[in-house]
C-alpha cells in the first residue's frame, strides 16, 4: 500500500468519523482567527476561547491593537502562558497589518508569515480557513497521527507539511487536519492510543 493510498483512506475514514470538521478556536473575522492562534501556542484551544471574549471586546479592530500597550494586552491574556512575547507580537502584528497591508489580513502563506509571531501553522489555518485555499495545518495531532499512520517519519514542521501536500487531495487537506485535531484528542492520544477503536485501525502502520 502507498503513501498515496493511505492518505486517501485515512481522509476518508476521518470524514465519516467525524462530518463536521471545524476549528476548534472561536473567532468572528480574520483577525481574530490570526490573534487567538498565536494565543494557542503552548495553550489549550479551550483556555483561549475563555480569553479571548473579553480581549476582542477591548480591542475590537487592528487599530485597537496596534494602539495599545504591551502591558495593556498583556494583562488579557496571562492565562494563556508566554503572555510577555504573545502581548508584544499581537501589538506588532496590528502595526505591521497597518503599515503593510492596509489593515487586512493577508490572504497568502508568504505575507502572513512576515507578520511578528506568526508561522506556517497558524499561517496555513488562515489561508484555509479564512480564505478556503488548501492549506495543511501541521501542529502535534497532526505530526503524530500521520506519523503513525506511515505517512512520513520526519520531525520538521515545514517538511511535514510540503510531504502532505503531495499526499493529500487539495480540497481536502484543510478539514483533514482539522480533523486530525478531533482524532487525537479523542483516541489517537500521545501516550495510550486507543487503538482498537481507531477508524483507521485496518490500515495505520502503527497497529498493523
Amino acid at each position: 500500500m502507498t503513501k498515496k493510498q493511505i492518505a486517501l483512506m485515512a481522509v476518508e475514514a476521518l470524514k465519516k468519523e467525524y462530518p463536521e470538521a471545524v476549528c476548534s478556536l472561536t473567532y468572528e473575522d480574520p483577525l481574530q482567527l490570526l490573534i487567538a492562534t498565536r494565543l494557542a501556542a503552548q495553550c489549550t484551544d479551550a483556555r483561549v476561547n475563555i480569553v479571548t471574549p473579553a480581549l476582542f471586546e477591548r480591542f475590537p479592530t487592528v487599530d485597537d491593537f496596534a494602539n495599545a500597550t504591551y502591558e495593556e494586552v498583556a494583562e488579557y491574556i496571562k492565562s494563556c502562558g508566554l503572555y510577555k512575547t504573545k502581548s508584544r507580537d499581537i501589538v506588532e502584528m496590528a502595526k505591521a497589518l497597518n503599515e503593510n497591508f492596509g489593515g487586512k489580513v493577508p490572504d497568502n502563506i508568504d505575507d502572513l508569515i512576515s507578520l511578528p509571531g506568526i508561522g506556517r501553522k497558524t499561517a496555513n489555518l488562515v489561508v484555509g480557513d479564512i480564505y478556503g485555499k488548501p492549506a495543511v495545518v501541521v501542529d502535534t495531532h497532526c505530526i503524530r497521527i500521520t506519523k503513525r499512520l506511515g505517512l512520513h517519519t520526519l520531525k520538521d514542521q515545514k517538511k511535514i507539511e510540503f510531504e502532505l501536500r503531495k499526499l493529500l487531495p487539495p480540497e481536502e487537506s484543510n478539514d483533514f487536519c482539522h480533523r486530525l485535531v478531533l482524532h487525537g484528542r479523542a483516541v489517537c492520544d500521545a501516550r495510550k492510543p486507543k487503538c482498537e477503536e481507531c477508524c483507521m485501525k485496518d490500515f495505520c502502520r502503527k497497529k498493523i
